[in-house]
């Protein structure tokens, strides 16, 4: 079995709309069992496009075998407080069979005091955390932090039983050590001397996990092959497959890459099957 925890629907999209049945064929193609199906478009810092939690549970309720849904909240909700509580709302997802909390995309700092307040919050339920990780503030979307991740550590620190599964290029950048502030939101090229600071984080923090959707997670692990390869054995454990699908059309090399690997060999079967489905299995309680 192969678990996708990254996809989108799009219903209003600057090239056409993404559908349900779009995705659900897209899926069948890609030979993806299950797929995490993530709500877009509710902070305000993606303004392009809605698809919220209650969407995404209409969609499960149609197609339980194949949906994994999750919810999102903004922390700013609630009268833009640090002491909000959204244990209630947090509960009644849960209750409706989210598995999880994401993409989450706030254009805050990550360990703002209201995203921690709401991390927190979302540990008791079992809710893992899918987020986007950027490197500004201003201009796009996501959590932001600084070069060498610090401020995701402080979170990791502070939010010992909270799960946080990051994505995106900041996240990602940060593969090999010695990269440029410049390179930071974009894709780093070129062979990887040494491990970087998202790779010690991996290793050094249970709660932590990455993310390999998108550009960002497949540039991560394809620009050193040799050096990818390895990673993804060393640090199977912490990895999860993922396409970031949401247009009609998209590429999504990760599928063929994994492909090779599995028909290669060049990772362990046990390595393969754990960022492939087991961890996802583990993380959300499927």
């Amino acid at each position: 079995m192969i678990i996708d925890v990254h996809t989108h629907i799009m219903t209003v999209w600057e090239r056409e709309p993404f559908t349900e049945n779009d995705l659900l064929q897209r899926m069948d193609q890609l030979h993806i069992d299950k797929f995490v199906l993530l709500p877009i478009g509710v902070t305000p810092d993606t303004p392009y496009f809605y698809y919220g939690t209650e969407d995404v549970l209409a969609t499960y309720s149609r197609h339980p075998d194949r949906v994994i849904p999750f919810c999102m909240i903004d922390p700013r909700m609630g009268k833009n407080s640090p002491e909000t509580d959204f244990s209630w709302i947090l509960s009644r997802y849960a209750e409706a069979g989210c598995k999880g909390v994401g993409e989450f995309t706030p254009s805050l700092y990550i360990n703002d005091p209201k995203c921690l307040n709401f991390y927190k919050q979302c540990a008791p339920f079992s809710l893992p955390i899918i987020f986007h990780l950027s490197s500004q503030l201003h201009g796009t979307y996501g959590v932001v932090d600084d070069a060498g991740l610090p401020r995701l550590e402080e979170c990791l620190q502070s939010c010992p039983e909270t799960t946080f599964i990051i994505h995106g290029p900041s996240f990602w950048a940060e593969i090999g050590a010695g990269v440029k502030e410049e390179e930071r939101g974009g894709y780093p090229k070129g062979p990887i001397t040494a491990p970087g600071r998202t790779v010690e984080l991996l290793q050094q923090y249970p709660n932590l996990y990455g993310d390999l959707s998108a550009g960002s997670g497949f540039n991560a692990f394809s620009r050193d092959k040799e050096f990818g390869i390895s990673f993804l054995e060393e640090c199977s454990d912490k990895l999860l497959f993922g396409t970031d699908l949401c247009h009609k059309n998209q590429d999504v090399p990760i599928v063929p890459f994994f492909e090779e690997l599995k028909e290669s060999r060049a990772i362990s079967e046990k390595a393969w099957t754990a960022i492939t489905e087991g961890n996802a299995i583990r993380l959300f309680n499927l």
